[in-house]
């Protein structure tokens, strides 16, 4: 009878640990990033009443006779699997799709999280809801940002300056177009093309181009070429060239002005964007009766802006929009996985520190490797099933019951033999 009721109080203390797990699963079914904790009971040791006995010539085999004591707590596992998502419209809720967690920092220590609800602190620092720093990589002035680097607080200032740059490059495309029957001279198409000097002040320019012949047999078509200020007056000197197009083919030139130079379908224009000049692409246009008009659709310079919002990609990366319409990586979010994420202790507040059976923290970029990708706007709401809950909010009411009743049960049965002596 003591064997019983010393089995029935393990039991009690076991339903007991599973109705605080299913009871702290249900408190938390709202709760950003949280995820379900399961209890797994096993036997405790066993008494071996006898021993098994092997067959022999004149005897069959027996089984050992084993009365169990009770029952114990194996394990707390968590299930990491994907939470349902909230979509909340707001730029600093971020959620992770697939593996993967979020890396933050707080007093030195180095913490993991699923819960994406970031705001700024005073400082422009990207932080959790409890304060925890969240980490990444800042980018350099260029842009650029290097993933294997180390780690570093993640940081957004808006109205930071973005210096101006100097239009080194302007892309040209589509057609000029020819007009077969025009006299030399007659034909004359213009086409605009804007870049910036090195104090970021906009230069409009008109490229004009004048048709001289047409070889109507063999389509090519010899042109020159104006490049100067939109008003025809301001220096710097008009670019000259003279312009060979084959047919259906892309542009060379000759017997340029001085100063500039060509190689290939590019031509360097000096004293137009950045100090050493700003070099035209042509490789895109070409020479056609009919066509959309050739045109500037790109160039790298621009004037100074400061920073206005940002937005996030797949990857992580944290992109700047500037009040001068240029966009630029200011940051990326950096996340980590693990070869046993059920092996992290959790610290509260939805996060987790590196335990001694989770292995390493794997670092990297959103959507490299097995880690997930992200998304903006959106929070992974808790994967909790409540119906799942209330089943083991059932089950674990009838075992503690069941055992309460075994030690009933033995009570009565040492209470009788208790009362043989009357």
């Amino acid at each position: 009878m003591l064997r019983s009721m010393f089995s029935a109080i393990s039991g009690l203390r076991a339903h007991q640990t599973k109705m605080d797990t299913v009871a702290n699963n249900i408190a938390n079914v709202n709760t950003v990033g949280f995820k379900t904790q399961n209890t797994v009971f096993e036997t405790t040791l066993t008494q071996v009443l006898r021993s098994g006995k092997g067959p022999d010539d004149t005897e069959g085999g027996t089984n050992p006779a084993q009365v169990g004591l009770g029952v114990k707590l194996a394990a707390i596992t968590t299930d990491f699997g994907q939470g349902k998502t909230q979509n909340t419209g707001r730029a600093l809720d971020f959620m992770i799709q697939g593996d993967g967690f979020f890396v933050t920092k707080t007093g030195g220590q180095q913490l993991f999280t699923r819960a994406g609800s970031f705001t700024f602190d005073g400082a422009g620092k990207l932080i959790t809801a409890d304060g925890n720093r969240v980490q990444g990589w800042m980018s350099d002035a260029d842009g650029t940002i290097d993933t294997g680097g180390t780690l570093e607080d993640l940081q957004v200032q808006y109205g930071a300056a973005l210096p101006p740059k100097a239009t080194t490059a302007v892309t040209m495309s589509r057609n000029v177009l020819i007009d077969p029957a025009a006299a030399a001279g007659a034909n004359v198409k213009v086409a605009k093309a804007t870049v910036y000097n090195q104090a970021g002040v906009e230069q409009r320019l008109n490229l004009t181009w004048t048709q001289q012949s047409v070889d109507n047999t063999n389509g090519n078509s010899q042109w020159t070429l104006s490049i100067a200020n939109e008003d025809g007056t301001t220096p710097p000197a008009p670019v000259t060239a003279d312009v060979l197009f084959t047919a259906g083919g892309t542009p060379t030139f000759s017997n340029l002005s001085a100063g500039a130079a060509t190689t290939g379908n590019t031509l360097t224009v000096p004293g137009w964007g950045s100090p050493t000049g700003a070099v035209f692409d042509f490789a895109q246009v070409t020479a056609q009766a009919a066509g959309t008009a050739i045109a500037a659709v790109d160039q790298n310079g621009y004037t100074a802006g400061s920073l206005s919002s940002f937005s996030l990609s797949e990857d992580g990366t944290m992109t700047g929009v500037y009040t001068n319409n240029e966009r630029r990586a200011i940051g990326k979010l950096a996340m980590a996985t693990f070869d046993n994420p059920s092996g992290l202790i959790n610290m509260g507040n939805t996060s987790y520190a590196v335990g001694d059976n989770s292995g390493v923290a794997l670092i990297g970029a959103a959507g490299t490797g097995s880690l997930g990708t992200l998304s903006s706007g959106a929070l992974e709401m808790s994967n909790v099933d409540l119906s799942e809950e209330f089943t083991g909010l059932i089950i674990a009411q009838r075992g503690f019951q069941a055992n309460s009743r075994v030690i009933s049960a033995s009570d009565e049965l040492l209470q009788d033999l208790v009362n043989l002596k009357r």
